[in-house]
């Protein structure tokens, strides 16, 4: 599966100076496809109304945090396939491991630039 830039992203965060961050960002990539939720239900929503090629979710949301969208999204037979980086401030080991075994693609700590960004999602659609 190779990088392509047309694919529509989701970016999850109920922080919407995260959301526009991320949204320029991508912009700068080379994504022009973004849209947002503002929490792991109204992702579920969009994923289940649109065909997105990328996930791009913060860890701490309420009501549903992006782990259990997660778990959501592995368990569906529709999504599960689906690419999926979650976004963290916290670099707690027991997270990136329980993202991990929860089939999580990658995963990024705050704060992180375009640089970044870049290279995490080209691992996750080169790997």
């Amino acid at each position: 599966m190779s990088l392509d830039l047309s694919t529509p992203v989701l970016v999850v965060d109920d922080y919407q100076t995260m959301v526009r961050i991320l949204r320029n960002l991508l912009k700068q990539i080379g994504f022009n496809d973004v849209d947002d939720a503002s929490d792991g239900q109204a992702a579920l929503e969009k994923l289940r109304a649109k065909k997105y090629g990328l996930v791009i979710s913060d860890w701490n949301m309420a009501p549903m945090t992006g782990y259990e969208l997660l778990q959501q999204v592995r368990s569906d037979a529709e999504l599960s396939s689906l690419p999926f980086i979650m976004v963290t401030a916290e670099a707690k080991t027991e997270n990136v491991v329980a993202a991990k075994k929860a089939g999580v693609n990658n995963y990024i700590v705050k704060p992180f630039n375009a640089e970044t960004l870049r290279t995490k999602i080209s691992a996750v659609f080169s790997g």
